[in-house]
């Protein structure tokens, strides 16, 4: 399964950056470069598994995107983005103790992604896009927040109680769709998108706790962008 979304990734963001490699029917170069904010819905894929809600934490950071070409109706470019993103879990604790309990980990995230965009071409106007490609990020913080009084001591998992991520490093893949709008004073993009972890944030071995941990995440975004180059 992970061969299969690689061989996609790679297969659209050749599409996207890579104009030299295909007959182009229309060349562009148009560089903008901007913002996005938005908030995250997280939870984490977890085995031994436990009952969980959506972490709800904040996104925001800088994008910079390149547009090459139009192939036929589709417009194909490359879009890159250093975000801080937070990330975690909620529990759903049902053992009759009142216990709640949530992890947010804050991560610097890094996504490298296909853009592809319908309608519009120039001058104001819509178009719909996709965005599509891997993500890479790093831990700088997390924080646990639970209930007092506490008592996990009858929970099956509990090992995570306590335990902070043995691995900062993580990557997975990231796509999402949206609409743009496109003004005199800027491109105005609102999308959803779905993080898809492929990395354990926990040691996996068969002496430790868990041999799955990894996180996901459904986000809402607003990114604002202005034209460097047409």
């Amino acid at each position: 399964m992970k061969r299969l979304y690689i061989l996609i990734i790679t297969g659209l963001c050749l599409l996207g950056a890579s104009p030299a490699q295909a007959q182009l029917q229309d060349q562009r170069s148009n560089l903008s470069i901007g913002v996005n904010g938005g908030v995250n819905f997280s939870s984490i894929s977890i085995t031994p598994s436990f009952k969980q809600g959506k972490q709800v934490g904040p996104a925001f950071g800088l994008t910079v995107r390149y547009i090459g070409e139009k192939y036929f109706k589709m417009i194909c470019g490359i879009q890159g983005e250093v975000n801080f993103s937070q990330r975690g879990w909620k529990e759903v604790i049902e053992d009759g103790t009142g216990d709640t309990y949530h992890r947010s980990m804050s991560y610097i995230e890094i996504p490298l992604l296909a853009h592809l965009a319908f309608g519009k071409d120039k001058g104001n106007g819509v178009r719909f896009v996709l965005n599509l490609g891997p993500q890479v990020g790093y831990l700088i913080g997390e924080k646990e927040t639970m209930s007092d009084p506490w008592d996990p001591s009858g929970r099956t998992p509990n090992e995570q109680y306590g335990k902070m991520a043995d691995r900062k490093f993580d990557y997975g893949i990231v796509g999402g769709g949206g609409m743009e709008v496109r003004t005199g004073i800027g491109h105005f993009v609102l999308e959803a998108r779905y993080y898809f972890g492929l990395s354990d944030f926990y040691n996996n071995s068969k002496k430790d706790p868990f041999s799955r941990s990894a996180h996901s995440y459904i986000g809402a975004r607003l990114t604002y962008l202005f034209d460097l180059k047409k």
